[in-house]
């Protein structure tokens, strides 16, 4: 008899994967965390039965959401990742040799604890001595930070659904927005421009409020609903991007300048929703 998993990404579609066997089975305080091994993807981390990352094509999530924004940047030096317990982003980020301090902030000390243990090779960064974890809630942490402390902003979050939300919020742009140095580049993740749209959109408000410059770019991750993921990028100035410095030797698998640039290019159907 085979095992099957299926996260459903609407009432009348999904994914669905052979599992080999399941690694972990847990719940948090905030949570029910989940490593299952798969015949096609590798070990598969979920969060509340959703699909977090997958061994086989994290690598374009991660890449995308951690290069774009610091290779808009000048010169990045201090960067702040919120959520993304599981280290690809920060992983992503030290890669940058003139980065000199990477500041964690998750709320769930349990993600990092599971992901060390069963995705080695995601949660590698986590313990380089520029790394500072911060177990507690991210909204707050950035209220709080001083003007200015950071160059680059990174949100690596779960679905805009419960806590999450707030992390998607005007006054949480606004407060990211503050929180960055003169020439800072704020970027998240946002959602699936086949399944959310609406979403998309009032979010793109509330980033052009906040920020100088908001632009959306886009990136394959076929794990995700519609296979087609799409990235928010704000920046402190008002400065014309895409812009992309030159990547130094940086080791990616799927990161070149070229996507870079591309990425930016959106397909009609998201160009004319986003205006009307």
């Amino acid at each position: 008899m085979s095992l099957w998993f299926t996260e459903k990404h609407t009432a009348h579609t999904g994914l669905t994967m052979e599992v080999r066997k399941s690694l972990y089975h847990g719940k948090s305080d905030f949570q029910t965390l989940e490593i299952l091994d798969t015949f096609e993807y590798g070990k598969v981390f979920l969060l509340d039965g959703v699909v977090m990352l997958t061994q086989r094509d994290e690598f374009i999530y991660h890449e995308m959401l951690a290069h774009v924004p610091l290779l808009t940047h000048p010169d990045p030096r201090k960067v702040l990742v919120v959520g993304g317990g599981d280290g690809g982003t920060v992983r992503e980020v030290l890669k940058h040799k003139g980065v000199e301090e990477v500041t964690l902030v998750e709320i769930d000390r349990k993600v990092v604890e599971v992901c060390r243990e069963h995705l080695p090779e995601v949660s590698c960064g986590l313990d380089d001595n520029r790394v500072t974890i911060r177990f507690e809630d991210g909204v707050r942490f950035v209220d709080e930070a001083d003007e200015g402390s950071f160059d680059v902003i990174l949100v690596d979050s779960t679905d805009p659904v419960g806590p999450a939300v707030a992390l998607f919020s005007v006054r949480f742009f606004e407060a990211c927005s503050r929180s960055l140095g003169k020439n800072g580049v704020f970027a998240c993740q946002s959602e699936s421009p086949f399944f959310d749209l609406p979403f998309m959109k009032d979010i793109h408000g509330h980033a052009t409020g906040a920020f100088a410059r908001a632009r959306f770019y886009l990136a394959p991750v076929t794990t995700y609903p519609g296979g087609c993921w799409s990235f928010l990028m704000g920046t402190r100035n008002a400065v014309d991007f895409p812009l992309c410095r030159e990547d130094t030797g940086i080791p990616t698998r799927y990161y070149t300048q070229q996507v870079h640039l591309a990425s930016f290019a959106l397909p009609r159907f998201l160009e004319e929703a986003l205006r009307g």
